[in-house]
């Protein structure tokens, strides 16, 4: 089974980061596998990329001809690619040696068509002490909570997602009106085409807590105010989704129930028997960004043709 691993990058800040995650590709356990590069419409950093990796084998490179978005250079890569799964990893992230060689276990045991990992954090500076682990979901990582070993959901996260190659095309690939571009806002541009997937084959995505990937957290994204924002766009987005995918299953939803249900009285326990400015942070820090979550939803609704304003 060929797997083919795409990884897409657009800034020449982001250049060494995005080495260090094609050396992890380069580097794992699994063969045969094929490493494919797209850089979003960039030549400086394509020049680069082409002196650097595309005179290696089994290593394919493309440029876009203008900046398209993380969902379109994705897609470019799974159709540039041969191998029969194609796994996508972020350029600020790293795969542990073994990566590829679990994701594969869990296609050649079972009928999948979609596996995706675990995402661990790598904070790149202090993890801030107002940041609770149940929002790593905020800045890409698994957060408690999310899913069993083996368990089927409808999306991982886009640090660590594979398809079987055909079934992923055939449902269109990621949209490129979704996901990072510009100064886009729109986001969960996984959650689409495991909607897809679902009504065409009836089949989610197997979650792998043995496939590992550690996804680099910048200072920014430890920021307060970044994170609110970010959380406010989560729920813009949230909207949008579901106004696309009225029938698709509810994964946010069912996970702020969770929250609210079993993490923050766990958390509110834990403080009344051993207090902390820390824990006090963190719960507040819970509420807000929850808030501001439900502030970019209820935006949503109150904007008028929100989806052709998302896909402009």
């Amino acid at each position: 089974m060929q797997v083919s691993v795409v990884v897409c990058t657009y800034a020449m800040d982001r250049y060494d980061a995005f080495t260090e995650a094609v050396e992890s590709v380069l580097a794992q356990t699994y063969d045969p596998i094929e490493v494919v590069l797209v850089v979003d419409g960039n030549p400086e950093v394509y020049e680069r990329v082409r002196e650097d990796f595309c005179e290696r084998e089994h290593v394919v490179c493309h440029n876009n001809d203008e900046n398209r978005g993380i969902s379109y250079s994705r897609t470019k890569g799974a159709e540039l690619a041969s191998g029969d799964i194609v796994a996508f990893i972020d350029d600020d992230a790293a795969a542990e040696p073994d990566w590829v060689s679990n994701l594969v276990d869990i296609y050649e045991n079972t009928d999948a068509i979609a596996v995706g990992g675990d995402v661990k954090p790598d904070w790149q500076t202090e993890k801030p002490d107002f940041f609770p682990e149940e929002f790593y979901w905020l800045v890409g990582c698994v957060e408690p909570g999310f899913a069993e070993d083996g368990e089927e959901v409808r999306n991982t996260y886009g640090s660590n997602i594979s398809y079987r190659r055909e079934q992923f095309l055939e449902v269109g690939g990621y949209d490129p009106n979704t996901g990072r571009k510009g100064d886009k806002h729109l986001q969960a541009h996984e959650a689409p085409v495991g909607i897809r997937l679902l009504k065409e084959y009836g089949k989610g995505m197997v979650f792998t807590e043995d496939a590992v990937v550690h996804h680099k957290l910048f200072d920014y994204r430890g920021e307060f105010g970044w994170l609110v924002s970010r959380s406010f766009w989560q729920g813009y987005s949230k909207r949008v989704m579901d106004l696309l995918y009225p029938d698709a299953p509810d994964d946010k939803s069912a996970y702020l129930k969770q929250l609210l249900t079993h993490f923050v009285p766990k958390r509110v326990k834990e403080l009344v028997r051993s207090p902390s400015r820390a824990e006090v942070k963190q719960l507040l820090s819970i509420f807000v960004f929850t808030g501001a979550v439900g502030l970019g939803y209820l935006y949503a609704i109150l904007t008028p043709n929100v989806v052709e304003k998302a896909n402009a």
